[in-house]
Parts: structure tokens; sequence; C-alpha cells
């Protein structure tokens, strides 16, 4: 067996697993004679491990993702590919663009975590190849992750909160126990969470704002650029691959990462919502969008803590004070 992990210091988040292991996941998968040819760990993605694997016999390689140690999960993370397993039946519409589950398995009877082994998109990640295309065709693009994550936010929920649970009755409660949560990890690290806390604060305080979103919807979590594959050929760009749904949950769409991103800069992406629609525009919905603000702020400067960028994590604070301001 060809075996190429990513070689990582002892203190990395993200640990590969051995050659045994990947053997020991396909036999499971496939039969007790499976022989793997080879695995090569994909370093793209920053949370799960994740492999291209050959089997021998079969036409297709498989992808093998294998989430982190629970101990190593943090609480505002907890369970991610389990959420993403209990997405998956919410989701047909895009059914031709994700990955196949070939085998989820959470008992941790093979490596001590969860994995789920996966068919194999074809495809170029579209972080890579929308940039051999023109600018001028860019907004093709948008235009189509514009109707996807339409499609994601027309499903409806049975209650708000992450897919796999907790549910909650109310989008507040929902909004408030995950700033909890991550405010929790932060102080857990030894992170200062003030900031964090005060927008807890203010959120409640103005819970009823929150409140106004009744109508529970499904909102992919982290569907953008990273997250997408294109046609290697077509002559201009084509969405032939969406995957890492793990982040779903139920609530207000406009508190999607995607959302954040599209608005983030005026250029290109302006074009998504030639598709996807308008937002509301209301006072009450641009409060709203800086307490999801917040929550992508706290989130993402978690997640640079567990890269190592102590740099970004200080430049989070700065951020962070625009938005506090504006909601306290």
């Amino acid at each position: 067996m060809e075996f190429r992990p990513i070689t990582r210091t002892p203190g990395a988040f993200q640990q590969s697993v051995t050659a045994d292991d990947i053997e020991a996941i396909c036999r499971r998968a496939f039969g007790p004679d499976t022989k793997v040819a080879s695995a090569a760990e994909l370093g793209t993605g920053m949370y799960n491990s994740t492999y291209r694997v050959t089997v021998a016999g079969r036409e297709q390689a498989v992808i093998v993702r294998i989430a982190p140690e629970p101990e190593r999960q943090f609480t505002s993370e907890r369970a991610l590919m389990r959420n993403e397993y209990a997405s998956l039946p919410y989701l047909p519409a895009l059914a031709p663009l994700l990955p196949r589950v070939l085998v989820a398995d959470f008992t941790h009877e093979v490596v001590g975590r969860d994995y789920m082994v996966q068919s194999f998109l074809d495809g170029v990640p579209a972080t890579e190849h929308l940039r051999t295309y023109p600018r001028s065709l860019w907004p093709v693009y948008y235009r189509q992750l514009g109707k996807i994550a339409r499609r994601v936010h027309d499903v409806p929920g049975p209650a708000f909160g992450p897919i796999a649970g907790p549910a909650f009755g109310r989008w507040s409660e929902a909004v408030v126990t995950s700033l909890e949560d991550i405010a929790t990890d932060l102080e857990g690290v030894g992170l200062d969470a003030s900031d964090v806390r005060k927008v807890i604060t203010a959120a409640r305080r103005h819970q009823a704002v929150l409140d106004e979103i009744t109508e529970p919807r499904m909102l992919a979590g982290d569907l953008w650029l990273p997250n997408t594959q294109l046609d290697h050929q077509a002559p201009e760009p084509v969405i032939t691959g969406a995957y890492d749904f793990d982040r779903t949950c139920w609530g207000d769409p406009a508190a999607d990462w995607t959302i954040r991103m599209v608005t983030a800069k005026s250029d290109e992406r302006t074009t998504f919502w030639d598709t996807y629609g308008s937002l509301d525009q209301s006072e009450a919905a641009a409060w709203r969008s800086k307490i999801y603000e917040a929550r992508h702020l706290g989130a993402i400067r978690l997640e640079r803590h567990r890269l190592g960028n102590a740099d970004g994590v200080r430049d989070s604070y700065d951020t962070f004070a625009g938005i506090l301001a504006a909601v306290v």
C-alpha cells in the first residue's frame, strides 16, 4: 500500500491516522478481503482528516473522512460529522452535487473516531479553477451558487438549532446557545471572550427582534468557494460538486456563512442575488445581521486559535469591536 499522510507537529489539531487504520476502515466498508492500493491525505480541509483512497477492484477512488478525536473537539463544534449525516435526508435537491455516503461508522470500534467513506467527486476545487477563467466569467459561478443556496434555504425544519440537535423552539434560544458555546470554548483555551459575552447580553435583551424569525430554514453552514468543485473542461465555470455540510442548522437564512461571504464585497459575487433573490432590508434585519456577524467572528477567532494563527486571533478583537458597538 502506498500511504502519503501529511506530516504535522504533535500538537497540531489535525492528526493523521496510520496506514493500518485506513486498511481497517476499508475492510469494514468493503469486506474482509479488501486490499488498499494507495491512500493520500488531502490538505484542503481544516477540521476532518481526509484521504483519497484507491481500493483494488474498484474503478473509482473513494474519500475517507475522519473526524477529530472527541476530546479534541470544542463544544461549539461537537460531532460535526454526525450533524452532516443527519442533514442528508433534507438535501435531496442537491443529490447530484453531493458525494454519496457509502459507509458511516460512529461506533469508534475501528479508529476511535467518527468516519465516513464517500464517493469521489470528479472536478477541480473552485478555489483553484475559478481563477483560470477570465474575470468576466466569474458571475456565472456566483449565479449558480445563488441557485444552490436558495435550494438549501427553501428547506423548512422542525425546530431551530443544529440538524442533529439540540432543538430549540425559538430562534433567540438557538442563537444565544451558539454564542454561549463559543464563549465557553474561547475561555477554555485561555482567550478573552468578554466581547462575545456582551453580545450574548444584547441578544437576550433584544430577543424579540431575533424571534421575528418564526420559520426554521436549513442553513448550509459552510457553502462557499472552498467547498465547491468545478468541471475541469467546461468553457465557463460549472459547479459539479458541493461538500462539507457538517455545520448545517435550522435558522434564519440571513445567518448562513454563504450570505456573510456574499455581502463581504461588492464585486462579481453580487450576481449571486440574481438567482437567490433578495434579503430583508428592514432595520430589525440589519440588527440581526450584526448578531450573526458576531457569531461568525467568534467562531473565526476559535478556528484561528486552533490553527495556531496568533496574529489572526489578535486581529479578531479589533474587528469584533465595531460589531459590538452596533448591537449593545
